[in-house]
């Protein structure tokens, strides 16, 4: 693999190993948390529209609480098994608060791991110009020391700019496309999940103090 990307990186120099190092290490974790977030937000969402069907389809609400347990990752049911049963000597304004917390905790399980993506996406490019700054001044360290501009005297520099520089943006672009994805996601799980709050104050308002 003469003059590949690979055999390029292998004779970088120590600082553009540690670049290129530290961008491996952004894009592995960021690919970690785009899988993972794929799979709870699917399951969330997944597990909430089969709660809510169950929810408004009535029945006893014993059977809904077996649900809701068995339902680990829907924030619905989870919002469910925090105020049911409903205790009598509840009042309104306690089971408002009950409610909004566990609103809060949802919304912090859900941006989870985010704002790694987000590190990643804002800090990746500016790494990868490190590298690529470096590149640049080896390359002219090159024609200094040599005395010429030729192509062999500054190819080294050269490629361990566009590699850093590559390397940068393949962390970034993966990281910022899934957080905004994400987070639009997010929010959409969100709405729904304010909006089941509203129904259960009005299923429990009677029964509270």
């Amino acid at each position: 693999m003469q003059g590949s990307a690979f055999e390029l990186a292998l004779h970088a120099s120590l600082f553009v190993k540690l670049i290129l190092g530290v961008l491996i290490g952004f894009s592995v974790g960021s690919w970690a948390v785009i899988v993972y977030k794929y799979g709870h937000f699917r399951a969330a969402s997944r597990e909430s529209s089969s709660f809510l069907e169950r929810f408004r389809a009535g029945g006893d609400p014993q059977d809904l609480l077996r649900t809701a347990r068995a339902l680990e990752v829907s924030p619905l049911a989870r919002l469910f098994r925090s105020v049911y049963p409903p205790r009598g000597s509840l009042t309104r304004e306690h089971l408002d608060r009950s409610l909004k917390r566990q609103e809060m905790a949802e919304g912090q399980r859900l941006h989870g791991f985010l704002i790694f993506l987000a590190v990643t996406g804002s800090a990746a490019p500016f790494i990868g110009l490190l590298g690529t700054v470096w590149g640049i001044i080896n390359a002219f360290r090159g024609i200094g020391a040599a005395g010429s501009a030729s192509l062999a005297v500054v190819a080294p520099g050269i490629a361990e700019a566009l590699i850093t520089t590559a390397a940068g943006l393949a962390a970034a672009i993966p990281a910022v496309v899934a957080y905004n994805s994400y987070l639009a996601w997010a929010r959409r799980i969100m709405l729904q999940t304010e909006s089941f709050s509203e129904e259960l104050k009005d299923l429990f308002a009677k029964e509270v103090a």
